[in-house]
């Protein structure tokens, strides 16, 4: 770690954020953050307690009823104030993500940029909060349906999007009027932490956002989500936690927004743009190292053109260069630890003792840093596991289809359903397939599609609800009919 690296993370607060200061852990203990490529600690952190969680909670309650009773305009404000102190401030939040996270500098940046547009399309948003008002049909009483804040709201995030996936929970609940207590993940607290302090500077008032680090989410998790005070549940991650934090939550009617696993199938017809697919394929897989939810996971592809697609895909690979993310040039990065590794290399082998081909890659890099090469698996036969779980890793694995019906019911042949990509000219095909796939979202003809001013989420087992676009407002807002006589 270089001096200006370290003169960053010391910039970092290692506290707490409850009721608007910065606290130690009520158990005074730490835990390391590391980075993924040297396996070095860059940084000790509070490790909060299930005491924390509940001070945490008592903040954001507290706060509650002043922050919801806010003009619209100030909420607003202040978003647009964050916003724009995410853009002064996005070398260092992409060097902080880049740091724990190994994603390339170039890749944070991107982030950067993206997390903070839900900062400042919320930031819109929060005065566009409408109800209506009308007579009734039988014209005895006038209706008025107006939205309430739904109240305060907890937040569990993952370590792959660490500025991202705060600011899409973040900013709608604040823009509804709703306080929140962050759980950020272990594994990449910092970016998240940083962000706090420059919504500090913004001006946010004391208790509307609390972050409570820890290296066990259960523990503070757990109290937090049977206090029947909390109103709100958001969580992204794996589909087996959800269902765990889904079970807790009833118990409460809590509101949950869940967005989880994904295993994105990504279509390419006999019709298609060989060079926009192979862009699209470079994109939808590689993007943030594979880690992504919204990784194309499998590749399924026309038998007239697989070989094609299969050579072209095979020689980006192959340029690709691997190394940490501050380094020029990288496109690889580090895996975030060696449990990831691990599941590459034990997909891969699967594959290839089911009679896939490795082109190019297939094996984990000696250390240090948890580095798996970026890998092409031609060949891939039904039963394999990689056509079954979710990589989240640089793996890119190709089965091929004969006809629209196969290539639908292999797409489909999934418990998840989150998001699918679709490469074909014939425009009529495209429409069925925006109809046939079981999938939340669908990439036409393109390989990135998130966008703040869209809604982001799945079906299936791909979680409940929407974050982002008009939509994602409404996840913390509750409806509420009052009828006045005539």
């Amino acid at each position: 770690m270089n001096e200006r690296e370290s003169e960053l993370l010391a910039k970092v607060e290692n506290r707490l954020f409850i009721g608007g200061q910065w606290v130690a852990s009520s158990s005074g203990s730490r835990f390391d953050v590391r980075d993924p490529a040297t396996g070095d600690v860059i940084r000790s952190i509070a490790d909060g307690t299930a005491d924390d969680g509940i001070r945490a909670l008592d903040a954001a309650v507290s706060a509650q009823d002043d922050w919801a009773s806010t003009a619209p305009r100030t909420r607003s404000d202040i978003l647009r104030r964050a916003w724009e102190l995410v853009q002064e401030h996005k070398e260092e939040l992409a060097l902080i993500m880049t740091l724990e996270m190994g994603k390339p500098y170039a890749e944070s940046l991107g982030e950067v940029s993206y997390g903070g547009e839900f900062l400042r399309w919320f930031s819109e948003e929060a005065v566009r909060i409408t109800g209506r008002y009308g007579l009734n049909p039988e014209g005895t009483g006038r209706m008025i349906v107006s939205q309430r804040p739904v109240g305060p709201s907890f937040f569990i995030t993952p370590w792959n999007f660490p500025l991202a996936m705060a600011t899409r929970k973040i900013a709608p609940a604040l823009a509804a009027g709703c306080t929140v207590i962050v759980k950020p993940a272990q594994l990449t607290p910092l970016t998240t932490i940083y962000f706090t302090q420059l919504l500090v500077e913004a001006g946010l008032p004391a208790g509307v956002v609390n972050i409570v680090t820890s290296a066990s989410s259960s523990k503070v998790a757990g109290p937090i989500i049977a206090d029947p005070r909390l109103r709100k549940l958001s969580f992204t991650g794996s589909t087996e936690v959800g269902r765990t934090l889904i079970a807790q939550a009833a118990d409460g009617i809590l509101r949950v927004s869940m967005e989880l696993g994904g295993n994105a199938p990504f279509l390419v017809f006999e019709d298609a743009d060989l060079d926009a697919a192979v862009d699209g394929a470079m994109a939808a897989k590689f993007r943030n190292i594979g880690e992504a939810c919204t990784a194309a996971n499998r590749f399924i592809v026309h038998e007239s053109i697989a070989d094609e697609f299969t050579k072209r895909v095979t020689e980006r690979v192959k340029a690709m260069k691997v190394g940490r993310g501050t380094d020029d040039g990288v496109a690889i990065g580090p895996l975030i630890n060696d449990d990831a590794v691990a599941k590459a290399e034990e997909l891969v082998t699967d594959a290839a003792a089911r009679g896939a081909s490795i082109t190019v890659g297939g094996h984990r890099l000696d250390g240090p840093g948890t580095f798996y090469e970026p890998t092409v698996v031609t060949g891939v036969t039904p039963g394999s596991s990689i056509l079954k779980e979710e990589i989240f890793g640089p793996v890119l694995a190709i089965a091929t289809f004969s006809t629209e019906d196969d290539a639908v019911a292999l797409a489909n042949d999934t418990e998840f359903g989150l998001v699918s990509y679709v490469f074909t000219h014939d425009l009529a095909r495209g429409h069925r397939m925006i109809d046939r796939l079981e999938t939340g979202m669908m990439g036409l003809n393109v390989g990135v599609i998130s966008n703040p001013a869209a809604p982001f989420g799945g079906v299936k087992q791909s979680g409940v609800g929407r974050e982002g676009g008009l939509e994602g407002i409404h996840e913390y807002l509750s409806t509420k009919y009052t009828l006045l006589p005539v």
